[in-house]
């Protein structure tokens, strides 16, 4: 039964660290409530993720994180409400199907993260047209050096019966790296890319479990199974 104990206890501590390693330095910008919906296409989002707010005056998490004035909030179609031609399409993040990123004029736009941030970073995209290129740099305002650079191709449109949208469904795309990012830039040709779920500290957007903590996650499982078949094959001994 001690076996059995300390088994159940490292698998269990397997389990609980493979969930904060997950959790702890991941943040997730969905883009939501930043205007009441359904908003124009024109709200920018500015300083409302770094303790302001996005031109109509609304707030987001405070996570210290601004946008320049290129940014801006587009609105999404839902069932019954159609105020752009760009749709989750009833996929994705639930909750996370009303507001995206994009940008009117311009090349890109950029987000800067004073405090920095390491490890990786994803999001979803569409580009059903022209595609465009996503670079993390390791200074503000896309300064400094390049520490990733991910080239999106174009995606599909549809098919997202009901929605009313060309611009759908999202994709998900994403890169590790070494280093320090302090900025991020979102290129190609405006009007073009809109992007949602913005992931800092992982490849896998939308706050997805690392495929590390799911081999943690194995691992105690493992040895809560193993365990238990020492247990019962002394009992039959």
């Amino acid at each position: 039964m001690n076996v059995l104990r300390k088994l159940i206890t490292t698998g269990a501590a397997a389990m609980a660290l493979a969930a904060g390693s997950a959790q702890a330095s991941v943040v997730v910008l969905d883009f939501e409530g930043l205007d009441v919906y359904p908003h124009p296409n024109s709200v920018q989002v500015l300083e409302a993720y770094n303790g302001g707010t996005s031109s109509a005056g609304f707030s987001g998490t405070n996570y210290g994180i601004s946008f320049s004035s290129e940014a801006l909030n587009i609105c999404l179609n839902t069932i019954g409400t159609t105020c752009s031609n760009t749709s989750k399409g009833g996929q994705g993040i639930p909750g996370s199907d009303k507001g995206s990123l994009f940008f009117l004029s311009g090349t890109q736009t950029f987000m800067n993260i004073a405090a920095g941030f390491d490890t990786g970073f994803s999001f979803f995209y569409t580009a059903v047209s022209q595609g465009g290129s996503v670079t993390v740099f390791d200074d503000l305002n896309g300064a400094g050096n390049i520490l990733a650079t991910l080239n999106l191709p174009t995606t599909t449109s549809g098919p997202c019966p009901g929605y009313n949208a060309g611009f759908c469904p999202f994709v998900a795309a994403g890169v590790n790296f070494n280093g320090i990012a302090k900025s991020v830039s979102f290129a190609g040709v405006a009007n073009q890319v809109v992007f949602d779920d913005v992931t800092f500290g992982s490849s896998n957007p939308g706050n997805v479990p690392e495929p590390m903590s799911l081999a943690l996650l194995g691992v105690g499982l493992a040895a809560l199974g193993f365990s238990r078949r020492r247990v019962a094959a002394r009992a039959a001994a």
